[in-house]
C-alpha cells in the first residue's frame, strides 16, 4: 500500500494514488495538475521514510476537480447579562482534488 503526508494549508493529509481529497483553497483552475513538495513521509515497498522535516526529491501530483465552499458555520457570541450579541456565519473556501502519483526521490 503507498501513501505519503503532505501539508497543505497548514494541515498535513495522508494521501493514497487516486484518493480524493478536500483542502483548504489553492490557486487553480478545475482540471490543472498541483504538484506537491511538502511530502512529509513516504511509503512504498522499501519501506517508510520519514522526512526531516520533508523528504527530499519526493512530490505528490493532485488534478484540481472543483473549486467549492464548505458548509455555513454559525457564530454566535452572547455575552450575558448585558444585552449583547451578535450572530455571524462563514462559509469556507474548498479545493476538491484528486491524487494522481506519488513519486519517490
Amino acid at each position: 500500500m503507498t501513501y505519503a503526508v503532505i501539508r497543505t494549508g497548514g494541515k498535513q493529509y495522508r494521501v493514497t494514488p487516486n484518493a480524493v481529497l478536500t483542502v483548504e483553497k489553492l490557486e487553480a483552475e478545475a482540471g490543472q495538475t498541483i504538484t506537491f513538495q511538502d511530502v512529509l513521509a513516504i511509503s512504498g515497498e522499501a519501506g517508510l521514510t520519514i522526512g526531516a522535516p520533508t523528504v527530499a526529491g519526493a512530490t505528490v501530483t493532485a488534478t484540481v476537480l472543483e473549486q467549492k465552499r464548505g458548509e455555513k458555520i454559525i457564530i454566535f457570541k452572547k455575552r450575558r447579562r448585558q444585552n449583547s450579541r451578535r450572530k455571524n456565519g462563514h462559509r469556507q473556501y474548498l479545493t476538491v482534488l484528486r491524487i494522481a502519483d506519488i513519486v519517490a526521490a
